[in-house]
């Protein structure tokens, strides 16, 4: 799509006006805490440039998987206590997103102050991406603000039917995701090399057909790895595999050698032969019939390291092996330290959000050691398949 077509929030003039604004604050909380607000500290260029323009700033978001029905648990209202610690201006929160509740609390908020609406998730319509849902989302603004990167692959009603009832642009979080992703498929410095990790191969398979057209170097880790060694004809003893996905891995290894593209693959490997948090890692070149592989091994993260300090730009979403048991998360942990050493010698590190994200919190590794972390998972995924995301297309309109 043409992102040319987006306008863009330091386009607008917002000076006294009221806008609303969809963040993606699905944040973890702990007894009635939020518990990292850094999807919050994400937005912070946005919001103060509204509170610079003394706009009236009316936040809307969703959190967890209420299904369209009203679950204390998933209340905004710990989210408000945290927005006004960190902006530091008065935020009124109202127990509805629509109605009465939520049009009273707007009217009540001054320009220079933040209103945040209830869990928009608490409506069936939000997911059905309804139109008159929207408008009454749309009531509360005269300009709207996409910020939340996190749900523009969703066509629900706050991403893309609003759109339709108020001029809109993106905000800075929004822009600096899709500069980052965007530059990295359309222009990257080169060598360009994807590493691509997670469990399934079914989730990977339009991702990898789409950076083989765009990439000099692909590397596979983490569970799918297994199905690719297989189909090579190698013995993964007890090791995830998805046998229905053969064929397809066939076809990328043979898109790869035709265009040229080098390939690697895992050469050794930390097995274990039971699934547990306390399961002791063993290392191997081979896999026993016995054993499950559950990371990659040294040679292979020397192999992989050696090839990403070669390389100007580094895409990497999906962990190498399973992270989240101490003696199984070396290899995930090695990608990330490898990506750092490569940023400071001057390439463009990007990790595209979801699990690999988590690697780095688990690590206790410093997500300002990349060029970027992307806030959105499925949406930074969808990206980069190649897909349409229905919240940005609701905006070039």
């Amino acid at each position: 799509m043409n992102f040319d077509k987006i306008k863009k929030i330091q386009d607008m003039d917002l000076k006294d006006k009221k806008v609303l604004v969809r963040v993606d604050y699905n944040v973890p909380l702990k007894d009635g805490k939020v518990d990292n607000n850094k999807r919050i500290v994400a937005t912070e260029k946005t919001i103060k440039h509204l509170l610079a323009n003394n706009c009236r700033v009316v936040l809307i978001a969703h959190l967890g998987r209420p299904k369209g029905k009203v679950c204390p648990e998933f209340s905004l209202a710990p989210v408000a206590e945290e927005v006004q610690k960190l902006f530091g201006v008065p935020v009124h929160f109202a127990k509805d997103c629509i109605g009465a509740e939520a049009d009273a609390v707007v009217a009540a908020t001054k320009n220079g102050e933040i209103a945040l609406l209830e869990n928009l998730r608490f409506h069936p319509e939000e997911e059905k991406n309804d139109p008159e849902f929207a408008k009454q989302l749309a009531k509360h603004g005269e300009v709207f603000v996409q910020e939340a990167f996190g749900t523009v692959h969703r066509a629900h009603a706050s991403t893309s039917a609003v759109a339709d009832y108020l001029p809109g642009c993106a905000g800075f979080l929004v822009q600096k995701e899709v500069e980052f992703l965007g530059k990295a498929l359309e222009n990257p410095a080169r060598p360009f090399a994807a590493v691509i990790g997670g469990a399934k191969v079914s989730d990977k398979i339009l991702l990898l057909n789409n950076l083989l057209d765009k990439v000099n170097v692909l590397i596979i880790g983490g569970g799918m790895a297994y199905t690719f060694l297989k189909a090579k004809g190698m013995e993964i003893g007890k090791s995830l595999v998805d046998d229905t996905k053969m064929d397809e891995a066939k076809q990328v290894m043979q898109k790869a050698a035709d265009k040229g593209v080098k390939m690697l693959m895992p050469v050794d490997f930390r097995v274990s032969s039971e699934f547990s948090e306390t399961a002791t890692a063993t290392e191997v070149d081979a896999i026993p019939a016995d054993k499950e592989s559950m990371d990659i091994g040294p040679k292979t993260e020397k192999l992989f390291h050696d090839e990403l300090l070669k390389c100007k730009t580094i895409f990497w979403n999906g962990p190498m092996g399973v992270f989240e048991f101490p003696n199984f998360a070396h290899g995930s942990c090695s990608i990330a330290h490898a990506m750092i050493e490569a940023t400071q010698n001057g390439a463009i590190s990007i990790i595209g959000g979801g699990d690999s994200v988590n690697v780095l919190k688990k690590g206790k590794i410093d997500q300002k050691a990349f060029s970027h972390v992307s806030t959105g998972g499925g949406a930074s995924m969808e990206f980069v398949e190649g897909k349409e995301l229905p919240g940005l297309v609701a905006l070039a309109k």
